[in-house]
Protein backbone atom coordinates (compact mmCIF):
# COMPACT_ATOMS: atom_id res chain seq x y z
CA UNK A 1 0.00 0.00 0.00
CA UNK A 2 1.30 3.19 -0.74
CA UNK A 3 1.90 6.38 1.56
CA UNK A 4 -0.18 8.95 2.52
CA UNK A 5 0.42 12.46 3.00
CA UNK A 6 -1.42 14.08 5.31
CA UNK A 7 -0.36 18.59 5.27
CA UNK A 8 -0.55 20.90 7.61
CA UNK A 9 -2.21 23.88 5.53
CA UNK A 10 -1.24 27.26 7.63
CA UNK A 11 1.05 29.92 7.92
CA UNK A 12 3.60 26.86 7.89
CA UNK A 13 2.49 23.71 6.35
CA UNK A 14 4.39 20.65 6.73
CA UNK A 15 3.88 17.05 5.52
CA UNK A 16 3.31 14.25 7.80
CA UNK A 17 3.79 10.84 5.79
CA UNK A 18 2.38 7.70 6.80
CA UNK A 19 3.19 4.56 5.41
CA UNK A 20 5.72 1.70 5.13
CA UNK A 21 9.67 2.10 5.23
CA UNK A 22 9.58 5.45 4.45
CA UNK A 23 13.44 5.77 5.09
CA UNK A 24 14.12 7.62 1.97
CA UNK A 25 11.59 9.92 2.42
CA UNK A 26 14.25 11.52 4.86
CA UNK A 27 16.27 13.93 2.80
CA UNK A 28 13.68 15.91 0.86
CA UNK A 29 12.12 17.06 4.20
CA UNK A 30 15.29 17.69 5.15
CA UNK A 31 15.86 19.82 2.02
CA UNK A 32 18.78 21.92 0.85
CA UNK A 33 21.38 23.23 2.29
CA UNK A 34 21.95 20.86 5.49
CA UNK A 35 25.04 19.53 5.98
CA UNK A 36 24.92 18.24 9.36
CA UNK A 37 22.23 16.00 11.09
CA UNK A 38 21.96 15.09 14.83
CA UNK A 39 19.82 12.15 15.33
CA UNK A 40 18.35 12.11 18.80
CA UNK A 41 17.07 8.70 20.15
CA UNK A 42 16.73 7.19 23.17
CA UNK A 43 19.45 4.28 24.34
CA UNK A 44 16.65 1.56 23.02
CA UNK A 45 16.55 2.78 19.90
CA UNK A 46 20.31 2.60 19.49
CA UNK A 47 20.47 -0.38 16.34
CA UNK A 48 17.76 1.96 14.27
CA UNK A 49 19.46 5.01 14.66
CA UNK A 50 22.96 3.58 13.88
CA UNK A 51 21.05 2.70 10.49
CA UNK A 52 19.33 5.90 9.91
CA UNK A 53 23.07 7.65 10.27
CA UNK A 54 24.50 5.39 7.71
CA UNK A 55 21.49 6.50 5.37
CA UNK A 56 21.92 10.06 5.93
CA UNK A 57 26.14 9.52 5.02
CA UNK A 58 25.30 7.69 2.33
CA UNK A 59 22.97 10.58 0.92
CA UNK A 60 25.36 13.21 1.57
CA UNK A 61 24.85 14.42 5.18
CA UNK A 62 27.12 14.39 7.70
CA UNK A 63 25.13 12.67 10.25
CA UNK A 64 26.20 12.66 14.38
CA UNK A 65 24.43 10.50 16.87
CA UNK A 66 22.88 11.93 20.49
CA UNK A 67 22.00 9.04 22.72
CA UNK A 68 19.88 9.97 25.29
CA UNK A 69 17.80 8.24 28.21
CA UNK A 70 15.00 5.96 27.36
CA UNK A 71 11.33 7.59 28.76
CA UNK A 72 10.38 10.22 30.33
CA UNK A 73 14.09 10.53 32.34
CA UNK A 74 15.43 12.08 28.95
CA UNK A 75 12.95 15.07 29.17
CA UNK A 76 15.30 17.56 31.66
CA UNK A 77 17.43 20.72 31.33
CA UNK A 78 20.21 18.90 32.24
CA UNK A 79 19.87 15.93 29.25
CA UNK A 80 19.28 19.01 27.15
CA UNK A 81 22.12 20.78 27.95
CA UNK A 82 23.95 17.65 27.10
CA UNK A 83 22.50 18.11 23.46
CA UNK A 84 23.10 21.53 22.99
CA UNK A 85 26.92 20.87 24.35
CA UNK A 86 26.95 17.76 21.20
CA UNK A 87 25.22 20.37 18.71
CA UNK A 88 27.84 23.09 20.22
CA UNK A 89 30.86 20.47 19.65
CA UNK A 90 30.03 19.60 16.16
CA UNK A 91 29.84 23.05 14.96
CA UNK A 92 25.91 22.92 13.71
CA UNK A 93 24.51 26.46 12.24
CA UNK A 94 21.18 27.31 11.53
CA UNK A 95 21.15 25.92 8.56
CA UNK A 96 21.62 22.12 10.42
CA UNK A 97 19.32 20.06 11.47
CA UNK A 98 17.82 17.43 13.83
CA UNK A 99 16.09 14.21 13.42
CA UNK A 100 14.57 12.13 16.26
CA UNK A 101 14.02 8.63 16.37
CA UNK A 102 11.72 7.12 18.83
CA UNK A 103 8.45 8.05 21.04
CA UNK A 104 6.56 10.86 22.70
CA UNK A 105 9.55 11.57 24.67
CA UNK A 106 12.44 11.74 22.07
CA UNK A 107 10.03 14.29 20.16
CA UNK A 108 9.35 16.10 23.12
CA UNK A 109 13.18 16.41 24.09
CA UNK A 110 14.29 16.63 20.67
CA UNK A 111 12.34 19.16 19.66
CA UNK A 112 12.76 21.23 22.55
CA UNK A 113 16.72 21.37 21.39
CA UNK A 114 16.26 22.00 18.08
CA UNK A 115 13.83 25.08 19.39
CA UNK A 116 16.55 26.18 21.31
CA UNK A 117 19.90 25.67 19.43
CA UNK A 118 20.40 29.55 17.80
CA UNK A 119 16.36 29.79 18.52
CA UNK A 120 15.59 27.41 16.28
CA UNK A 121 16.84 24.89 13.40
CA UNK A 122 15.20 22.37 11.43
CA UNK A 123 13.63 18.85 12.98
CA UNK A 124 11.90 16.38 11.36
CA UNK A 125 10.37 13.66 13.45
CA UNK A 126 10.57 10.31 12.91
CA UNK A 127 8.38 8.52 15.79
CA UNK A 128 8.52 4.65 15.95
CA UNK A 129 5.37 4.29 18.84
CA UNK A 130 1.86 4.76 18.18
CA UNK A 131 1.74 7.71 21.01
CA UNK A 132 4.69 9.21 18.56
CA UNK A 133 2.92 9.04 15.76
CA UNK A 134 -0.19 10.55 16.85
CA UNK A 135 0.51 12.59 19.64
CA UNK A 136 3.91 13.87 19.88
CA UNK A 137 5.46 14.45 16.67
CA UNK A 138 2.74 16.35 14.98
CA UNK A 139 1.60 19.52 16.11
CA UNK A 140 5.01 21.49 16.90
CA UNK A 141 4.69 21.57 21.00
CA UNK A 142 7.90 20.85 22.71
CA UNK A 143 8.86 20.68 25.93
CA UNK A 144 10.86 18.95 28.97
CA UNK A 145 9.75 18.36 33.06
CA UNK A 146 10.76 19.90 35.47
CA UNK A 147 10.00 18.57 39.38
CA UNK A 148 6.48 20.45 39.47
CA UNK A 149 5.34 19.14 36.85
CA UNK A 150 5.27 17.43 33.11
CA UNK A 151 5.94 19.98 30.26
CA UNK A 152 6.19 23.10 32.14
CA UNK A 153 9.12 24.74 30.27
CA UNK A 154 9.01 24.42 26.06
CA UNK A 155 8.25 26.36 22.97
CA UNK A 156 6.22 25.95 20.00
CA UNK A 157 8.45 24.83 17.43
CA UNK A 158 7.04 23.54 13.71
CA UNK A 159 8.79 20.66 12.70
CA UNK A 160 10.01 20.35 8.95
CA UNK A 161 7.75 17.27 8.25
CA UNK A 162 7.11 14.04 10.01
CA UNK A 163 7.08 10.33 9.23
CA UNK A 164 5.07 7.82 10.50
CA UNK A 165 6.41 4.16 9.73
CA UNK A 166 4.23 2.29 10.41
CA UNK A 167 6.61 -0.88 10.12
CA UNK A 168 8.03 0.32 13.70
CA UNK A 169 5.00 -0.80 15.26
CA UNK A 170 5.27 -4.42 13.97
CA UNK A 171 8.19 -4.70 17.17
CA UNK A 172 6.28 -2.67 19.83
CA UNK A 173 5.53 -4.01 22.88
CA UNK A 174 1.88 -4.50 23.31
CA UNK A 175 1.79 -2.01 26.56
CA UNK A 176 3.06 0.83 24.37
CA UNK A 177 1.07 0.13 21.52
CA UNK A 178 -2.51 0.21 24.13
CA UNK A 179 -0.78 3.02 25.48
CA UNK A 180 -1.07 5.14 22.28
CA UNK A 181 -4.89 4.03 21.67
CA UNK A 182 -5.64 6.41 24.72
CA UNK A 183 -4.62 9.76 22.01
CA UNK A 184 -6.27 7.75 19.65
CA UNK A 185 -9.45 7.49 21.13
CA UNK A 186 -8.83 11.07 22.60
CA UNK A 187 -9.10 12.09 18.83
CA UNK A 188 -12.59 10.53 18.84
CA UNK A 189 -14.10 11.84 21.32
CA UNK A 190 -13.02 15.56 20.71
CA UNK A 191 -13.92 15.53 17.21
CA UNK A 192 -14.10 12.28 14.83
CA UNK A 193 -17.12 9.96 15.91
CA UNK A 194 -15.76 7.77 13.41
CA UNK A 195 -12.96 6.62 15.20
CA UNK A 196 -15.20 5.57 17.82
CA UNK A 197 -16.77 3.58 15.69
CA UNK A 198 -14.40 1.83 13.97
CA UNK A 199 -13.20 0.46 17.71
CA UNK A 200 -16.13 -0.51 18.81
CA UNK A 201 -16.93 -2.32 16.19
CA UNK A 202 -13.60 -4.57 16.60
CA UNK A 203 -11.35 -3.51 19.36
CA UNK A 204 -9.22 -6.77 18.47
CA UNK A 205 -8.89 -5.81 14.46
CA UNK A 206 -8.48 -1.91 15.72
CA UNK A 207 -5.33 -3.48 18.18
CA UNK A 208 -3.67 -5.14 14.96
CA UNK A 209 -0.65 -4.11 13.80
CA UNK A 210 -1.07 -4.05 9.87
CA UNK A 211 -4.33 -4.13 9.50
CA UNK A 212 -6.24 -1.54 7.41
CA UNK A 213 -8.31 -0.87 10.69
CA UNK A 214 -5.54 0.73 12.17
CA UNK A 215 -3.66 2.29 9.82
CA UNK A 216 -7.40 4.15 9.57
CA UNK A 217 -7.15 5.03 12.80
CA UNK A 218 -4.13 6.42 12.73
CA UNK A 219 -4.67 8.56 9.70
CA UNK A 220 -7.95 9.82 11.46
CA UNK A 221 -6.13 10.71 14.52
CA UNK A 222 -3.36 12.38 13.20
CA UNK A 223 -6.00 14.62 10.64
CA UNK A 224 -7.72 15.83 13.57
CA UNK A 225 -4.75 16.77 15.24
CA UNK A 226 -3.54 19.25 12.26
CA UNK A 227 -6.85 20.64 11.95
CA UNK A 228 -6.85 21.81 15.27
CA UNK A 229 -3.68 23.01 15.19
CA UNK A 230 -3.54 24.85 11.96
CA UNK A 231 -6.51 26.57 13.31
CA UNK A 232 -4.69 27.57 16.59
CA UNK A 233 -0.98 27.01 16.84
CA UNK A 234 -0.39 28.55 19.76
CA UNK A 235 -3.20 27.66 21.77
CA UNK A 236 -5.11 31.34 21.87
CA UNK A 237 -8.33 29.89 21.58
CA UNK A 238 -10.54 28.45 18.83
CA UNK A 239 -13.47 30.39 17.07
CA UNK A 240 -17.26 30.39 17.74
CA UNK A 241 -17.07 28.44 21.68
CA UNK A 242 -14.52 25.89 20.17
CA UNK A 243 -11.66 25.41 23.03
CA UNK A 244 -8.80 25.35 20.44
CA UNK A 245 -5.87 23.84 20.43
CA UNK A 246 -6.76 22.83 24.59
CA UNK A 247 -9.32 20.49 23.39
CA UNK A 248 -6.27 17.90 22.54
CA UNK A 249 -5.53 18.07 26.44
CA UNK A 250 -9.11 16.26 26.89
CA UNK A 251 -8.09 13.97 29.69
CA UNK A 252 -4.56 15.48 30.53
CA UNK A 253 -4.92 17.37 33.24
CA UNK A 254 -5.52 14.68 35.97
CA UNK A 255 -3.49 12.39 33.42
CA UNK A 256 -0.48 14.68 33.80
CA UNK A 257 -0.80 15.01 37.62
CA UNK A 258 -1.23 11.22 37.76
CA UNK A 259 1.86 10.66 35.84
CA UNK A 260 4.07 13.09 38.35
CA UNK A 261 2.67 11.49 40.86
CA UNK A 262 4.17 8.05 40.23
CA UNK A 263 7.11 9.66 39.01
CA UNK A 264 6.50 9.13 35.82
CA UNK A 265 6.50 5.14 35.86
CA UNK A 266 2.97 5.22 35.02
CA UNK A 267 2.77 5.20 31.14
CA UNK A 268 1.29 8.51 29.41
CA UNK A 269 -1.61 6.79 27.39
CA UNK A 270 -3.06 5.29 30.92
CA UNK A 271 -2.97 8.37 33.05
CA UNK A 272 -4.95 10.02 30.01
CA UNK A 273 -6.90 6.93 29.95
CA UNK A 274 -8.09 7.44 33.66
CA UNK A 275 -8.13 11.17 33.03
CA UNK A 276 -10.74 11.05 30.12
CA UNK A 277 -13.03 8.83 32.52
CA UNK A 278 -12.58 11.82 35.46
CA UNK A 279 -13.59 14.60 33.26
CA UNK A 280 -16.59 13.03 31.48
CA UNK A 281 -17.69 12.21 34.74
CA UNK A 282 -16.81 15.64 35.68
CA UNK A 283 -19.20 16.71 33.10
CA UNK A 284 -21.77 14.44 33.65
CA UNK A 285 -22.08 15.85 37.18
CA UNK A 286 -21.98 19.75 36.09
CA UNK A 287 -24.89 19.04 33.75
CA UNK A 288 -23.05 19.18 30.70
CA UNK A 289 -22.98 15.44 28.95
CA UNK A 290 -25.49 13.01 29.09
CA UNK A 291 -24.77 9.62 30.90
CA UNK A 292 -24.19 7.03 28.03
CA UNK A 293 -21.73 9.27 26.25
CA UNK A 294 -20.26 9.77 29.91
CA UNK A 295 -20.14 5.88 30.39
CA UNK A 296 -19.01 5.49 26.80
CA UNK A 297 -15.56 6.43 27.94
CA UNK A 298 -14.70 3.79 30.20
CA UNK A 299 -16.16 0.96 27.72
CA UNK A 300 -14.76 2.01 24.98
CA UNK A 301 -11.41 2.63 26.93
CA UNK A 302 -11.15 -0.79 28.89
CA UNK A 303 -12.35 -2.63 25.43
CA UNK A 304 -8.81 -1.17 24.31
CA UNK A 305 -6.99 -2.76 27.55
CA UNK A 306 -6.85 0.28 29.23
CA UNK A 307 -7.63 1.60 32.65
CA UNK A 308 -10.01 3.26 33.81
CA UNK A 309 -9.66 3.63 37.42
CA UNK A 310 -6.28 4.53 39.34
CA UNK A 311 -5.56 3.49 43.34
CA UNK A 312 -2.17 5.48 43.81
CA UNK A 313 -1.60 9.00 45.17
CA UNK A 314 -4.27 10.90 47.40
CA UNK A 315 -6.31 13.29 45.95
CA UNK A 316 -5.07 16.07 47.98
CA UNK A 317 -1.77 15.38 46.20
CA UNK A 318 -3.40 14.92 42.71
CA UNK A 319 -5.65 18.16 43.21
CA UNK A 320 -2.54 20.78 44.17
CA UNK A 321 -0.88 19.36 41.09
CA UNK A 322 -3.77 19.58 38.54
CA UNK A 323 -3.46 23.97 40.05
CA UNK A 324 -0.30 23.94 37.98
CA UNK A 325 -1.89 22.57 34.83
CA UNK A 326 -0.75 24.77 31.74
CA UNK A 327 -4.53 25.72 31.14
CA UNK A 328 -4.96 26.96 34.97
CA UNK A 329 -5.68 30.78 35.21
CA UNK A 330 -3.93 32.09 38.19
CA UNK A 331 -5.84 30.14 41.05
CA UNK A 332 -8.80 29.24 38.57
CA UNK A 333 -8.58 25.52 37.70
CA UNK A 334 -10.03 25.11 33.64
CA UNK A 335 -11.07 21.61 32.12
CA UNK A 336 -11.93 20.38 28.60
CA UNK A 337 -14.83 18.83 28.84
CA UNK A 338 -18.00 17.49 26.71
CA UNK A 339 -21.36 18.30 25.95
CA UNK A 340 -21.46 16.17 23.30
CA UNK A 341 -19.16 13.71 21.13
CA UNK A 342 -17.19 16.34 19.21
CA UNK A 343 -18.48 18.75 20.95
CA UNK A 344 -15.78 19.78 23.69
CA UNK A 345 -15.54 23.07 25.62
CA UNK A 346 -13.81 24.44 28.71
CA UNK A 347 -15.28 23.92 32.43
CA UNK A 348 -13.97 27.04 34.55
CA UNK A 349 -13.86 26.50 38.17
CA UNK A 350 -15.80 23.66 39.12
CA UNK A 351 -16.02 23.28 42.69
CA UNK A 352 -13.85 21.25 45.08
CA UNK A 353 -16.98 19.30 45.85
CA UNK A 354 -17.38 18.46 42.25
CA UNK A 355 -14.27 17.92 41.38
CA UNK A 356 -13.69 14.93 44.34
CA UNK A 357 -17.35 13.68 43.20
CA UNK A 358 -16.33 13.00 39.39
CA UNK A 359 -12.65 11.54 41.33
CA UNK A 360 -14.45 9.15 43.20
CA UNK A 361 -15.70 7.25 39.79
CA UNK A 362 -12.14 6.16 39.01
CA UNK A 363 -11.49 4.80 42.56
CA UNK A 364 -11.57 1.08 42.43
CA UNK A 365 -14.67 -0.07 43.76
CA UNK A 366 -14.03 -2.06 47.17
CA UNK A 367 -15.94 -5.71 46.62
CA UNK A 368 -18.90 -6.34 49.20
Amino acid sequence: MSATTLRLQGDTSYDVVVGHHLTDRLPALLGDGVVRVAVIHPTAMADRARALRHALDAAGFAAHGIEVPDGETAKTARVAEFCWSVLGQAGFTRSDAVVTLGGGSATDLGGFVAATWLRGVEVVHVPTTLLGMVDAAVGGKTGINTDEGKNLVGSFHHPAGVLCDLSTLETLPRNELVSGMAEVVKCGFIADPEILSIVERSPATAMRVGSEEQRELVERAIQVKLDVVAGDFKETGGAAGHPGREALNYGHTLGHAIERAESYRYRHGAAISIGMVFVAELARLAGRLDDVTAARHADLLSAVGLPTSYDGAPWGDLLASMRLDKKSRGDLLRFVVLEGVARPVVLEGPSTDLLEQAFAAVRPRTPR
